[in-house]
């Protein structure tokens, strides 16, 4: 027999049928939104991102997992090589129309050669809180062209000198705060410590136009060397240039470490932070590292100075910004430029701080990165970089004349060529394989022969 139901026990009937009604709608919208979502990720634009393997670059392939998540229709693809097979494997791409490659992480060289032939997509209508005037101007410039930016600068460098304070001190040392070879020399050979694994220098060995000639480069300039006369004659066979790697080679036969053909800049980093370098010479970008508790073991034993002068001080010390542009053949430009913006912003920089330590910020490309206190009080260097990368001059690179511009290359295209050349040849003469007067004889005829079949000599 039914009973008519009614009062509270009535109406908890009519909530509970509510509920249900709600419940299956609820199941019914969910699982469409699941579909979408998975078709969303499915349907995700792949960016595919080419770098070098050096640390900073696996902090920014660590931290682009928060960009994916706010970005769910961008799948990131990281390809990270080592310098000198990156570099070769974006020539190639970007020569030959390959389109492998979304985003590429290229420097001040090639940004505005690659720019000029049209292989470049220029970065513009950038939105006004990426505050584009906040970057340095001098790196800015360096890569433009014809007024236009074509890439956007995840971190700028010069060169300076750092030194192990404690074995200083431990032999009643001093290092300059402008020093010259000579004394580097001399006091390499008082802290070289063998039997203890310590080497009086460390400086890069490994050919390549942008791992071991960037150093070398510097070195010959202030030796009073050049690349070229104003008329396009090699003059790697010059004095100046005899007198610098003669001085380059006994320095790293004496004091450097075994196997310094092949140690580049992560070599003789790692050698470093470990506590194996009295004195390093490189990238200020390393400053950040060397001084980071987390990344290096001397984090409270690191000095620095200038980059060491000799004859002249034009030259003695380079510039240089790794950066992110994409290539015209991408065919997922907008996402690209997307993640380009966020990885060289105001906001990624302050990423890299909380998560890994505020000394080891992405350097001299924004002028508000030197406003933060935190990086203020954690990178005593700061200021220093900051004035080596803005007293770097690209347009006076040496004390003669010469009709090229670059302070550690020559910005015209045939460089890569004949600076790898003269790189491999002054890196097998560090090996024992072949003499400082073979390795630049060979490294003049490999310049010469370049730049006659480009035209440039009349």
């Amino acid at each position: 027999m039914e009973t008519k139901e009614t009062g509270t026990n009535a109406k908890f009937h009519f909530n509970r049928r509510i509920l249900r009604t709600l419940f299956r709608r609820f199941t019914a919208i969910a699982a469409v939104c699941g579909v979408l979502g998975a078709s969303g990720a499915a349907n995700a634009v792949t960016v595919t991102i080419g770098v070098p393997n050096n640390n900073d670059r696996i902090e920014l392939k660590k931290l682009s997992t928060s960009f994916e998540k706010a970005n769910p229709d961008i799948k990131l693809n990281w390809v990270v090589l080592e310098e000198n097979v990156l570099r070769q494997r974006l020539t190639t791409d970007i020569t030959t129309n390959g389109g492998q490659f979304d985003v590429l992480m290229i420097g001040l060289y090639e940004a505005p050669l690659w720019a000029k032939r049209g292989w470049l997509v220029p970065m513009n209508n950038l939105p006004a809180d990426y505050a584009v005037n906040d970057l340095f101007k001098s790196v800015r410039d360096g890569l433009s062209y014809d007024g236009k930016l074509f890439a956007l600068p995840f971190n700028a460098e010069s060169s300076m000198t750092f030194y192990r304070k404690d074995l200083f001190a431990a032999k009643g040392l001093t290092m300059p705060a402008q020093p010259t070879y000579g004394q580097i020399a001399a006091l390499a050979d008082k802290l070289t410590d063998r039997s203890n694994g310590v080497y009086g220098i460390c400086l890069r060995g490994k050919a390549g136009w942008g791992e071991s000639m960037a150093y070398v480069g510097t070195l010959v300039n202030t030796f009073g060397g050049r690349w070229f006369d104003e008329k396009w004659q090699a003059q790697i066979t010059s004095p100046e240039w005899k007198s610098a790697i003669d001085f380059y080679v006994n320095l790293m036969k004496k004091n450097g470490p075994p196997g310094a053909s092949s140690n580049g800049f992560n070599e003789n980093l790692s050698l470093m932070s470990s506590g194996k370098c009295a004195i390093w010479i490189d990238a200020t970008s390393a400053a950040g590292i060397l001084y980071n508790p987390k990344e290096s073991s001397i984090a409270d034993k690191v000095g620095f100075a200038a980059a060491p002068v000799q004859a002249t001080p034009n030259g003695a010390h380079w510039l240089w910004s790794w950066a992110l542009a994409v290539p015209k053949t991408s065919r997922s430009q907008d996402a690209a430029k997307r993640f380009i913006e966020w990885a060289t912003s105001k906001e990624y920089i302050k990423m890299v701080g909380a998560d890994i330590g505020w000394a080891s910020l992405p350097p001299g490309t924004r002028l508000s990165t030197y406003q933060i206190p935190e990086y203020q009080k954690a990178a005593p260097f700061s200021e220093f970089v900051r004035n080596a990368i803005e007293t770097a001059d690209p347009t006076h690179p040496t004390a003669k004349s010469v009709p090229y511009t670059g302070v550690q290359f020559v910005s015209i295209p045939k460089f890569k060529a004949f600076g790898t050349a003269v790189g491999q040849a002054i890196s097998g003469t560090l090996a024992g394989q072949t003499s400082v007067d073979q390795a630049l004889a060979a490294g003049n005829a490999a310049a010469d022969r370049e730049v006659r079949q480009a035209g440039y000599q009349k």
